[in-house]
């Protein structure tokens, strides 16, 4: 990581636009907010004067410098955890992330997490914010598995982000469920949102009462007797929505300790529920070209289709 500040010049073709507004358009290697920042902490200059607001109103040939400060130290430990690393650049890393490995560091986890694994991968993080960290783009749950991308760079992080927002990111899944559905495919459009209760979980929620639009797409890959295994594809991404959707159309996850009220007799004594990220396809920021990127399948999950299919012949 460099300790030294570095700034950019630049000079306003077409005045009548607030700064903030102007920067964003103009620095796409970064945010609004962390411009916005900038300006407040004195850090943007226009015609050699520190600009006191973000609304100020710029002119037509203006000369604007903006000042970039070294990102600061996280507070977060560096660990040195082994990861599973589908893809790497100076860009950016595709990792297959195990079950029981939490991505945020938060009260209860402030050790432990994919975040302080990668810190300890990646000792040379130009920065996300002004702060020395990864950037997670998408997350998965606890304890689901599979790929997932993680951005070394702000600007990297704005365009996959962006992706995921356009939805040309492609973000497929695999999970195994209880009971046979009617047809073969289907598409769960319903929004999510904190259930109103259980501050653990999410739930269907109408958008007037905090819901999110939620779109999931889904594929019988494979009848198993009384259980199913199922191929999803995201347009957006909530919290636990697969779980949501699938456990709403009343064919839940196996081993979803949330939104599941079977029990756990499926032979396996599995680690989180079997939902499994396999396949994640971009394009990269930098060099346009389209990534693709296959997570192998757990050996849990692999024991327990092999148990159940066996289960059906015995």
């Amino acid at each position: 990581m460099t300790s030294e500040q570095y700034q950019q010049k630049l000079v306003v073709d077409k005045g009548g636009i607030r700064i903030d507004v102007w920067l964003g358009d103009n620095i796409d290697s970064i945010s609004r907010s962390r411009l916005q920042k900038l300006i407040s902490e004195g850090q943007v200059i226009v015609n050699q004067q520190v600009c006191e607001s973000k609304k100020t109103i710029l002119k037509t040939g203006d000369e604007v410098i903006v000042r970039i400060p070294p990102p600061v130290s996280s507070h977060l430990i560096p660990e040195a955890i082994p990861l599973d690393i589908l893809y790497e650049d100076e860009y950016l890393l595709i990792i297959n992330k195990p079950a029981n490995f939490v991505v945020h560091p938060a009260p209860g986890h402030s050790q432990g997490t994919l975040v302080n694994a990668l810190l300890s991968h990646c000792p040379d993080l130009k920065g996300i914010g002004g702060v020395e960290r990864p950037g997670i783009v998408h997350r998965l749950d606890k304890d689901t598995t599979g790929a997932m991308v993680v951005a070394k760079t702000e600007p990297v992080l704005h365009h996959l982000q962006g992706q995921i927002k356009a939805k040309t990111a492609k973000r497929e899944y695999l999970g195994v469920v209880y009971g046979s559905p009617s047809v073969s495919s289907g598409i769960v459009n319903l929004p999510i949102g904190r259930h109103p209760c259980d501050r653990k979980k999410m739930s269907i929620l109408s958008e007037d009462k905090g819901g999110k639009p939620a779109v999931t797409h889904w594929l019988l890959k494979e009848r198993i007797g009384n259980y199913s295994l199922i191929h999803y594809e995201l347009e957006t991404g909530r919290t636990h929505q697969i779980r949501v959707h699938s456990s709403h159309i009343g064919h839940p996850i196996i081993g979803d300790p949330l939104y599941s009220s079977h029990g756990k007799s499926v032979g396996v004594n599995l680690t989180g529920q079997a939902l499994h990220a396999f396949r994640l396809t971009l394009t990269h920021p930098i060099t346009n070209n389209t990534l693709e990127a296959i997570a192998p399948l757990p050996q849990e999950f692999e024991k327990l289709l092999r148990i159940l299919r066996l289960k059906i012949h015995s």
